[in-house]
This record gives structure tokens, sequence and C-alpha cells, in this order.
């Protein structure tokens, strides 16, 4: 099921690249933060909105950047290391991957 019904009417395709991110970033956070205090469950829900985000972002989002082709490539491989870290574990990649993120939440 769909947590974000209402972005993939569109509304996504109305954020810039930075505001994608930083809504990434959102869950990702939540995902971290779940993932420490031992909260599988929660870890995993934010986890998997944070996949659909990008996936939104991959089909929607600013396909009229001059860009585009660097953003997905950007993006992908931050999936794939967050993919990787939270499956894994591994708190310092997914600390250091979050702190990525906060430069996107700095320039909305």
């Amino acid at each position: 099921m769909m947590q974000h019904e209402t972005l993939s009417n569109g509304a996504w395709l109305n954020l810039t690249f930075p505001q994608q991110m930083a809504n990434i970033g959102s869950e990702t956070y939540r995902a971290t933060k779940w993932l420490a205090k031992g909260r599988r469950d929660n870890a995993e829900k934010a986890f998997e909105r944070m996949q659909e985000l990008i996936d939104l972002t991959i089909a929607y989002g600013r396909k009229d950047a001059p860009n585009r082709k660097s953003l997905l490539k950007e993006l992908c491989r931050f999936r794939e290391l967050y993919c990787g870290a939270f499956l894994a574990n591994d708190m310092e990649t997914l600390t250091a991957l979050n702190r990525y993120l906060d430069h996107f939440a700095h320039i909305n």
C-alpha cells in the first residue's frame, strides 16, 4: 500500500530536487532513530516510506532538469548505500548518510 498517495498524483513534481531530498531525509532520520531504539518494526515502516519517495523522485521528479541524469545517478547511489547500511544495521554509515541529507534540508 502506498503511503504517499497525494504525492503520487503529481504533487511530487512540484517540489524541487532539494525539497524531494529533504523529504526523503525525514524518513531516513525516522528509520535510523527507530533502529537505534531497537524498534525494527517502526524502522522498517520508515525505510519503506523512504524507498517510496525515492521511487516517486525517479518516476516524477524534475523531468525538466537539465542535469536529471546526474541527479538520478546520485539518488540511486544514495539508495544503494542507505539500503545496505540499513540492512546491516550499520549505524555509523546511516548517521553519515543522514548528515549528507542535512544539506538539502538547509537549502529549502
